[in-house]
Protein backbone atom coordinates (compact mmCIF):
# COMPACT_ATOMS: atom_id res chain seq x y z
CA UNK A 1 0.00 0.00 0.00
CA UNK A 2 1.61 3.42 -1.41
CA UNK A 3 -0.60 5.62 0.51
CA UNK A 4 0.10 6.93 3.74
CA UNK A 5 -2.98 7.86 6.32
CA UNK A 6 -1.85 10.73 8.18
CA UNK A 7 -4.99 11.56 10.21
CA UNK A 8 -3.66 8.91 12.49
CA UNK A 9 -0.32 8.58 14.52
CA UNK A 10 1.82 10.97 16.64
CA UNK A 11 2.26 14.08 14.46
CA UNK A 12 5.70 14.41 14.87
CA UNK A 13 6.48 11.34 13.65
CA UNK A 14 3.85 11.07 11.11
CA UNK A 15 5.35 14.31 9.19
CA UNK A 16 8.97 13.22 10.14
CA UNK A 17 8.08 10.11 8.69
CA UNK A 18 6.90 11.69 5.24
CA UNK A 19 9.52 13.97 5.06
CA UNK A 20 12.37 11.82 5.21
CA UNK A 21 12.05 10.47 1.47
CA UNK A 22 11.17 14.04 0.35
CA UNK A 23 14.41 15.70 2.26
CA UNK A 24 16.34 12.16 0.40
CA UNK A 25 14.78 13.44 -2.82
CA UNK A 26 15.39 17.14 -2.65
CA UNK A 27 18.81 16.13 -1.65
CA UNK A 28 19.35 14.50 -4.82
CA UNK A 29 18.07 17.21 -6.58
CA UNK A 30 20.23 19.55 -5.33
CA UNK A 31 23.43 17.58 -5.90
CA UNK A 32 22.75 17.27 -9.37
CA UNK A 33 21.99 20.74 -9.46
CA UNK A 34 25.27 21.53 -7.73
CA UNK A 35 26.99 19.13 -10.19
CA UNK A 36 25.61 20.63 -13.19
CA UNK A 37 27.01 23.96 -11.79
CA UNK A 38 30.40 21.89 -11.08
CA UNK A 39 30.34 20.67 -14.65
CA UNK A 40 29.48 24.02 -16.02
CA UNK A 41 32.07 26.38 -13.44
CA UNK A 42 34.95 23.84 -13.94
CA UNK A 43 34.63 22.79 -17.94
CA UNK A 44 33.24 25.99 -19.68
CA UNK A 45 34.31 28.21 -17.04
CA UNK A 46 33.65 31.18 -14.85
CA UNK A 47 31.78 33.07 -17.74
CA UNK A 48 29.26 30.40 -18.43
CA UNK A 49 28.68 29.94 -14.61
CA UNK A 50 27.57 33.66 -14.40
CA UNK A 51 25.30 32.91 -17.76
CA UNK A 52 23.54 30.30 -16.01
CA UNK A 53 23.17 32.71 -12.63
CA UNK A 54 21.67 35.42 -15.41
CA UNK A 55 19.43 32.79 -16.34
CA UNK A 56 18.35 31.43 -12.94
CA UNK A 57 15.98 33.78 -11.59
CA UNK A 58 14.37 34.31 -14.43
CA UNK A 59 13.76 30.73 -15.46
CA UNK A 60 12.72 30.42 -11.44
CA UNK A 61 9.77 32.81 -11.76
CA UNK A 62 8.13 30.68 -14.76
CA UNK A 63 8.58 27.35 -13.43
CA UNK A 64 7.55 28.60 -10.43
CA UNK A 65 4.55 30.13 -12.14
CA UNK A 66 3.74 26.63 -13.22
CA UNK A 67 4.39 24.47 -10.39
CA UNK A 68 2.37 27.07 -8.24
CA UNK A 69 -0.18 25.53 -9.96
CA UNK A 70 1.27 21.77 -9.62
CA UNK A 71 0.97 22.60 -5.39
CA UNK A 72 -2.08 23.98 -5.57
CA UNK A 73 -3.37 21.12 -7.44
CA UNK A 74 -2.04 18.55 -4.57
CA UNK A 75 -4.20 20.60 -1.65
CA UNK A 76 -7.07 19.36 -3.02
CA UNK A 77 -6.47 16.19 -3.64
CA UNK A 78 -5.20 15.46 -0.07
CA UNK A 79 -8.37 17.16 1.17
CA UNK A 80 -10.25 14.62 -0.68
CA UNK A 81 -8.06 11.46 0.57
CA UNK A 82 -8.49 12.61 4.15
CA UNK A 83 -11.89 12.91 3.69
CA UNK A 84 -12.49 9.64 2.07
CA UNK A 85 -14.00 11.03 -1.32
CA UNK A 86 -12.03 8.03 -3.50
CA UNK A 87 -14.67 8.98 -6.32
CA UNK A 88 -12.97 13.02 -5.81
CA UNK A 89 -9.71 11.57 -5.67
CA UNK A 90 -9.70 10.46 -9.04
CA UNK A 91 -11.22 13.12 -11.08
CA UNK A 92 -9.16 15.61 -9.24
CA UNK A 93 -6.21 13.63 -10.06
CA UNK A 94 -7.13 13.25 -13.95
CA UNK A 95 -8.52 17.27 -13.62
CA UNK A 96 -4.87 18.02 -12.78
CA UNK A 97 -3.14 16.20 -15.58
CA UNK A 98 -5.43 17.76 -18.15
CA UNK A 99 -4.72 21.12 -16.64
CA UNK A 100 -1.06 20.72 -16.11
CA UNK A 101 -0.46 19.97 -19.70
CA UNK A 102 -2.70 22.92 -21.22
CA UNK A 103 -1.20 25.27 -18.70
CA UNK A 104 2.62 23.85 -19.36
CA UNK A 105 2.39 24.21 -23.05
CA UNK A 106 1.08 27.68 -22.82
CA UNK A 107 3.68 28.90 -20.95
CA UNK A 108 6.67 27.75 -22.53
CA UNK A 109 5.34 29.20 -26.13
CA UNK A 110 5.38 32.49 -24.27
CA UNK A 111 8.45 32.28 -22.13
CA UNK A 112 10.45 30.92 -25.08
CA UNK A 113 9.09 34.47 -27.36
CA UNK A 114 10.14 36.32 -24.47
CA UNK A 115 13.14 35.12 -23.30
CA UNK A 116 15.68 37.10 -25.29
CA UNK A 117 14.02 40.98 -24.65
CA UNK A 118 13.90 40.07 -20.71
CA UNK A 119 17.62 38.82 -20.51
CA UNK A 120 18.32 42.43 -22.54
CA UNK A 121 15.74 44.48 -20.05
CA UNK A 122 17.82 42.76 -17.21
CA UNK A 123 21.21 44.25 -18.80
CA UNK A 124 22.79 40.89 -19.08
CA UNK A 125 26.44 41.31 -19.62
CA UNK A 126 27.04 40.74 -23.33
CA UNK A 127 29.76 38.04 -22.65
CA UNK A 128 27.35 35.44 -21.50
CA UNK A 129 24.14 36.85 -23.00
CA UNK A 130 24.20 34.01 -26.00
CA UNK A 131 24.38 31.26 -23.06
CA UNK A 132 22.12 32.68 -20.81
CA UNK A 133 19.46 32.99 -23.55
CA UNK A 134 20.14 29.20 -24.76
CA UNK A 135 20.26 27.91 -21.56
CA UNK A 136 16.26 29.17 -20.93
CA UNK A 137 15.43 28.13 -24.78
CA UNK A 138 16.03 24.40 -23.97
CA UNK A 139 14.75 24.63 -20.36
CA UNK A 140 11.81 26.40 -21.20
CA UNK A 141 11.15 24.80 -24.54
CA UNK A 142 11.22 21.38 -22.05
CA UNK A 143 8.19 23.13 -19.46
CA UNK A 144 5.74 20.09 -20.45
CA UNK A 145 8.42 17.34 -19.56
CA UNK A 146 9.27 19.05 -16.87
CA UNK A 147 5.49 19.66 -15.25
CA UNK A 148 4.54 16.25 -15.97
CA UNK A 149 7.64 15.05 -12.79
CA UNK A 150 6.41 17.91 -10.76
CA UNK A 151 2.37 17.20 -11.14
CA UNK A 152 3.17 13.01 -10.83
CA UNK A 153 5.19 13.66 -7.33
CA UNK A 154 2.69 15.84 -6.39
CA UNK A 155 -0.22 13.65 -6.26
CA UNK A 156 1.84 10.68 -4.97
CA UNK A 157 2.40 13.17 -2.23
CA UNK A 158 -0.68 14.36 -1.40
CA UNK A 159 -2.21 10.39 -0.96
CA UNK A 160 1.21 9.95 1.45
CA UNK A 161 3.44 8.32 -0.81
CA UNK A 162 6.70 10.35 -0.54
CA UNK A 163 8.97 7.35 -1.46
CA UNK A 164 8.15 7.33 -5.12
CA UNK A 165 9.54 11.08 -5.92
CA UNK A 166 12.30 9.99 -3.94
CA UNK A 167 13.24 7.01 -6.13
CA UNK A 168 12.66 9.05 -9.17
CA UNK A 169 14.60 11.70 -8.05
CA UNK A 170 17.59 8.75 -7.29
CA UNK A 171 17.14 7.77 -11.11
CA UNK A 172 17.23 11.42 -12.29
CA UNK A 173 19.76 12.47 -10.42
CA UNK A 174 22.13 9.19 -11.59
CA UNK A 175 21.00 10.33 -15.74
CA UNK A 176 21.62 13.84 -15.05
CA UNK A 177 25.23 13.46 -13.62
CA UNK A 178 26.59 10.80 -16.11
CA UNK A 179 24.93 12.94 -18.95
CA UNK A 180 26.33 16.18 -17.53
CA UNK A 181 29.73 14.41 -18.00
CA UNK A 182 28.97 13.49 -21.40
CA UNK A 183 27.21 16.64 -22.47
CA UNK A 184 29.45 18.99 -20.97
CA UNK A 185 33.14 17.36 -21.12
CA UNK A 186 32.36 14.61 -23.88
CA UNK A 187 30.71 16.75 -26.48
CA UNK A 188 31.68 20.41 -24.96
CA UNK A 189 28.45 21.61 -25.20
CA UNK A 190 28.73 24.10 -21.87
CA UNK A 191 25.57 25.66 -20.62
CA UNK A 192 23.22 23.90 -23.05
CA UNK A 193 24.57 20.31 -22.47
CA UNK A 194 24.08 21.03 -18.49
CA UNK A 195 20.57 22.03 -19.16
CA UNK A 196 19.78 18.93 -21.78
CA UNK A 197 21.10 16.62 -19.05
CA UNK A 198 18.62 18.22 -17.04
CA UNK A 199 15.44 17.71 -18.75
CA UNK A 200 16.25 14.23 -19.91
CA UNK A 201 16.84 13.24 -16.73
CA UNK A 202 13.58 15.01 -15.60
CA UNK A 203 11.86 13.28 -17.93
CA UNK A 204 12.83 9.59 -16.84
CA UNK A 205 11.40 10.64 -13.29
CA UNK A 206 8.23 11.47 -15.01
CA UNK A 207 8.26 8.49 -16.69
CA UNK A 208 9.00 6.15 -13.38
CA UNK A 209 6.26 8.36 -11.66
CA UNK A 210 3.84 7.56 -14.18
CA UNK A 211 4.73 3.54 -14.27
CA UNK A 212 3.68 3.57 -9.87
CA UNK A 213 0.92 5.69 -10.54
CA UNK A 214 -0.76 3.56 -12.95
CA UNK A 215 -0.22 0.30 -10.20
CA UNK A 216 -2.05 2.34 -7.85
CA UNK A 217 -6.15 1.81 -8.70
CA UNK A 218 -7.48 3.70 -5.86
CA UNK A 219 -6.15 7.22 -7.25
CA UNK A 220 -5.72 6.06 -11.12
CA UNK A 221 -8.30 8.01 -12.78
CA UNK A 222 -10.49 6.47 -15.61
CA UNK A 223 -11.01 7.90 -19.05
CA UNK A 224 -14.27 10.23 -18.03
CA UNK A 225 -11.71 12.01 -14.96
CA UNK A 226 -9.39 13.05 -17.21
CA UNK A 227 -12.10 15.85 -19.12
CA UNK A 228 -11.97 18.91 -17.22
CA UNK A 229 -15.56 19.25 -14.62
CA UNK A 230 -16.07 22.46 -14.24
CA UNK A 231 -16.40 22.15 -10.88
CA UNK A 232 -13.45 20.54 -9.96
CA UNK A 233 -11.26 21.94 -12.30
CA UNK A 234 -12.61 25.77 -10.81
CA UNK A 235 -11.84 24.44 -7.43
CA UNK A 236 -7.95 23.25 -8.54
CA UNK A 237 -7.58 26.75 -10.82
CA UNK A 238 -8.49 28.64 -7.42
CA UNK A 239 -6.12 26.69 -5.44
CA UNK A 240 -3.57 27.01 -7.69
CA UNK A 241 -3.93 30.77 -9.03
CA UNK A 242 -2.74 32.54 -5.79
CA UNK A 243 0.34 29.64 -5.47
CA UNK A 244 1.17 30.61 -9.15
CA UNK A 245 1.13 33.98 -8.63
CA UNK A 246 2.92 34.01 -5.20
CA UNK A 247 5.61 31.96 -6.91
CA UNK A 248 5.66 34.34 -9.69
CA UNK A 249 5.43 37.65 -7.33
CA UNK A 250 8.86 35.95 -5.64
CA UNK A 251 10.72 35.36 -9.08
CA UNK A 252 9.90 39.23 -10.09
CA UNK A 253 11.24 40.55 -6.99
CA UNK A 254 14.59 37.57 -8.33
CA UNK A 255 14.74 39.04 -11.25
CA UNK A 256 15.15 42.75 -9.69
CA UNK A 257 17.72 41.65 -7.23
CA UNK A 258 19.50 40.23 -10.99
CA UNK A 259 19.18 43.10 -13.15
CA UNK A 260 20.84 45.33 -9.94
CA UNK A 261 23.99 42.24 -9.64
CA UNK A 262 24.25 42.35 -13.08
CA UNK A 263 25.35 46.04 -13.10
CA UNK A 264 28.28 44.87 -11.00
CA UNK A 265 29.81 43.13 -13.60
CA UNK A 266 30.73 39.16 -14.44
CA UNK A 267 33.09 38.20 -11.64
CA UNK A 268 30.00 39.48 -8.93
CA UNK A 269 27.25 37.62 -11.32
CA UNK A 270 29.88 34.31 -10.87
CA UNK A 271 29.80 34.20 -7.23
CA UNK A 272 26.28 35.03 -6.79
CA UNK A 273 25.63 32.39 -9.00
CA UNK A 274 28.23 29.83 -6.63
CA UNK A 275 26.25 30.48 -3.87
CA UNK A 276 22.74 30.14 -5.43
CA UNK A 277 23.34 26.78 -6.14
CA UNK A 278 24.02 26.43 -2.23
CA UNK A 279 20.42 28.00 -1.89
CA UNK A 280 19.30 24.46 -2.16
CA UNK A 281 21.23 22.93 0.53
CA UNK A 282 20.02 25.56 2.59
CA UNK A 283 16.31 25.41 2.69
CA UNK A 284 16.55 21.84 1.83
CA UNK A 285 14.98 20.38 4.71
CA UNK A 286 12.42 23.37 4.99
CA UNK A 287 11.01 22.01 1.57
CA UNK A 288 10.72 18.62 2.64
CA UNK A 289 8.80 19.86 6.10
CA UNK A 290 6.66 22.24 4.45
CA UNK A 291 5.65 19.35 1.68
CA UNK A 292 5.00 17.16 4.09
CA UNK A 293 3.38 19.55 6.55
CA UNK A 294 0.94 20.97 3.63
CA UNK A 295 -0.03 17.01 2.92
CA UNK A 296 -0.64 16.54 6.72
CA UNK A 297 -2.70 19.38 7.33
CA UNK A 298 -4.73 18.71 3.79
CA UNK A 299 -5.70 15.50 4.71
CA UNK A 300 -6.37 16.16 8.28
CA UNK A 301 -8.60 19.21 7.35
CA UNK A 302 -10.43 16.92 5.12
CA UNK A 303 -10.66 15.04 8.42
CA UNK A 304 -12.01 17.96 10.61
CA UNK A 305 -8.75 17.01 13.15
CA UNK A 306 -8.06 20.59 13.75
CA UNK A 307 -6.34 19.86 16.86
CA UNK A 308 -3.81 17.80 15.06
CA UNK A 309 -3.50 20.74 12.70
CA UNK A 310 -2.14 22.40 15.80
CA UNK A 311 0.17 19.64 16.94
CA UNK A 312 1.89 19.02 13.92
CA UNK A 313 2.19 22.96 12.78
CA UNK A 314 3.75 23.69 16.32
CA UNK A 315 5.99 20.61 16.60
CA UNK A 316 6.89 21.22 12.48
CA UNK A 317 7.86 24.86 13.56
CA UNK A 318 10.25 23.52 16.44
CA UNK A 319 11.67 20.75 14.08
CA UNK A 320 12.76 23.60 11.10
CA UNK A 321 14.23 25.98 13.55
CA UNK A 322 16.53 23.45 15.18
CA UNK A 323 17.84 22.11 11.54
CA UNK A 324 17.81 25.28 10.09
CA UNK A 325 20.86 26.08 12.82
CA UNK A 326 22.22 22.77 12.34
CA UNK A 327 22.72 23.77 8.27
CA UNK A 328 23.85 27.05 9.18
CA UNK A 329 26.47 26.09 11.13
CA UNK A 330 27.82 23.17 9.02
CA UNK A 331 27.99 25.57 5.98
CA UNK A 332 29.47 28.41 8.07
CA UNK A 333 32.63 26.27 8.32
CA UNK A 334 32.42 24.29 4.87
CA UNK A 335 31.00 26.96 2.86
CA UNK A 336 34.05 28.59 1.12
CA UNK A 337 35.60 24.71 0.03
CA UNK A 338 32.48 23.94 -1.31
CA UNK A 339 31.71 27.26 -2.91
CA UNK A 340 35.74 27.16 -4.63
CA UNK A 341 34.19 23.64 -6.46
CA UNK A 342 32.33 25.29 -8.95
CA UNK A 343 34.81 28.05 -9.88
CA UNK A 344 37.47 28.11 -12.24
CA UNK A 345 39.39 30.43 -14.17
CA UNK A 346 42.99 31.32 -15.34
CA UNK A 347 43.17 34.16 -13.62
CA UNK A 348 43.30 33.40 -9.72
CA UNK A 349 42.61 36.46 -8.61
CA UNK A 350 39.25 36.18 -10.22
CA UNK A 351 38.65 32.83 -8.05
CA UNK A 352 39.39 34.70 -5.59
CA UNK A 353 37.19 37.97 -5.73
CA UNK A 354 34.32 34.95 -6.91
CA UNK A 355 34.61 33.39 -3.91
CA UNK A 356 34.57 36.50 -1.21
CA UNK A 357 31.39 37.54 -2.88
CA UNK A 358 29.97 33.82 -2.77
CA UNK A 359 31.46 33.82 0.88
CA UNK A 360 30.03 37.04 2.15
CA UNK A 361 26.18 36.51 0.52
CA UNK A 362 26.40 32.86 1.99
CA UNK A 363 27.22 34.49 6.06
CA UNK A 364 24.80 37.25 5.17
CA UNK A 365 21.62 34.41 4.64
CA UNK A 366 22.82 31.92 7.08
CA UNK A 367 22.70 34.05 10.26
CA UNK A 368 18.09 34.60 9.38
CA UNK A 369 18.35 30.76 7.87
CA UNK A 370 16.19 30.07 10.85
CA UNK A 371 13.16 32.54 9.24
CA UNK A 372 13.22 30.87 5.90
CA UNK A 373 12.27 27.57 7.82
CA UNK A 374 9.70 29.81 9.74
CA UNK A 375 8.26 31.10 6.18
CA UNK A 376 8.04 27.47 4.64
CA UNK A 377 6.35 25.55 8.17
CA UNK A 378 3.69 28.47 8.35
CA UNK A 379 2.82 28.89 4.65
CA UNK A 380 2.66 25.01 4.15
CA UNK A 381 -0.15 24.72 7.11
CA UNK A 382 -2.05 27.69 5.44
CA UNK A 383 -1.94 25.90 1.85
CA UNK A 384 -2.63 22.84 3.68
CA UNK A 385 -5.97 24.63 5.12
CA UNK A 386 -6.81 25.65 1.80
CA UNK A 387 -5.25 29.13 2.28
CA UNK A 388 -3.40 30.07 -0.83
CA UNK A 389 -4.51 33.55 -0.47
CA UNK A 390 -2.75 34.87 2.10
CA UNK A 391 0.82 32.74 0.75
CA UNK A 392 0.33 35.14 -1.95
CA UNK A 393 0.00 37.88 -0.62
CA UNK A 394 2.98 37.03 1.19
CA UNK A 395 5.10 36.60 -1.89
CA UNK A 396 4.04 40.12 -2.53
CA UNK A 397 5.60 40.93 1.36
CA UNK A 398 8.86 39.02 -0.18
CA UNK A 399 8.75 41.11 -3.71
CA UNK A 400 8.48 44.56 -1.63
CA UNK A 401 11.02 43.47 1.04
CA UNK A 402 13.54 42.33 -1.84
CA UNK A 403 13.23 45.44 -4.19
CA UNK A 404 13.41 47.84 -1.41
CA UNK A 405 16.29 46.13 0.34
CA UNK A 406 18.50 45.18 -3.10
CA UNK A 407 17.74 49.24 -4.02
CA UNK A 408 17.88 51.22 -0.73
CA UNK A 409 21.00 49.41 1.28
CA UNK A 410 23.65 49.42 -1.37
CA UNK A 411 23.40 52.96 -0.99
CA UNK A 412 24.68 53.26 2.70
CA UNK A 413 26.27 50.02 2.50
CA UNK A 414 27.46 49.52 -0.59
CA UNK A 415 27.47 46.18 -2.57
CA UNK A 416 27.60 44.40 0.60
CA UNK A 417 23.66 45.76 1.16
CA UNK A 418 22.74 43.59 -2.05
CA UNK A 419 23.65 40.44 0.47
CA UNK A 420 20.71 40.89 2.99
CA UNK A 421 18.00 41.54 0.71
CA UNK A 422 17.20 37.86 0.82
CA UNK A 423 17.18 37.71 4.68
CA UNK A 424 14.81 40.86 4.68
CA UNK A 425 12.49 38.90 2.22
CA UNK A 426 11.74 36.35 4.43
CA UNK A 427 11.74 37.93 7.62
CA UNK A 428 8.91 40.23 5.83
CA UNK A 429 6.68 37.31 4.57
CA UNK A 430 7.44 34.92 7.89
CA UNK A 431 5.78 37.51 10.43
CA UNK A 432 2.63 38.04 7.88
CA UNK A 433 2.09 33.81 7.96
CA UNK A 434 2.75 33.64 11.56
CA UNK A 435 0.23 36.23 12.38
CA UNK A 436 -2.35 34.97 10.14
CA UNK A 437 -2.26 31.16 10.83
CA UNK A 438 -2.17 31.96 14.40
CA UNK A 439 -5.23 34.42 13.99
CA UNK A 440 -6.85 31.59 11.81
CA UNK A 441 -6.07 28.19 13.97
CA UNK A 442 -7.77 29.85 16.72
CA UNK A 443 -10.89 30.51 15.16
CA UNK A 444 -11.47 26.68 14.96
CA UNK A 445 -12.58 24.30 17.44
CA UNK A 446 -10.20 23.00 20.20
CA UNK A 447 -11.32 19.38 19.90
CA UNK A 448 -11.07 17.55 17.33
CA UNK A 449 -13.34 14.13 17.82
CA UNK A 450 -10.59 11.71 17.90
Amino acid sequence: MRTQDMTIGKPLQVIIRFALPMMAGNLCQQLYTMVDAFFVGQFAGFKALAAVGAADWLSWLVFGFAWGYTQGFSILISQRFGAGDQKGVKVSVGNSLSLTAIICVFIAAVSVVLAEPVLHLLKTPDDVFHDAAAYLYILFGALPVLGAYNVQAGILRAVGDAKTPLYAMLLASCVNIGLDALFVIGFRWGVAGAAAATVIAQGVSAVYCFMVLRSMPQILPEKEDVRLRKETAGQLVRLGTPTALQNAVIGVGGTAIQRVINDYGTVFVAGFTATNKLYGLMEMAAVSLGGALSAYTGQNWGARKYNRIRRGTHFGALAGVGVSFLIAGLLFLLGRPILSLFIEAEDPRIIQDCLDVAQDYLNAMLVGLFTLYLLYIYRSALQGMGDTVTPMVSGLVELLMRVGAVLVLPLFFGQVGVYFAELCAWVGAALLLMAVYYIRIRSLPKADGT
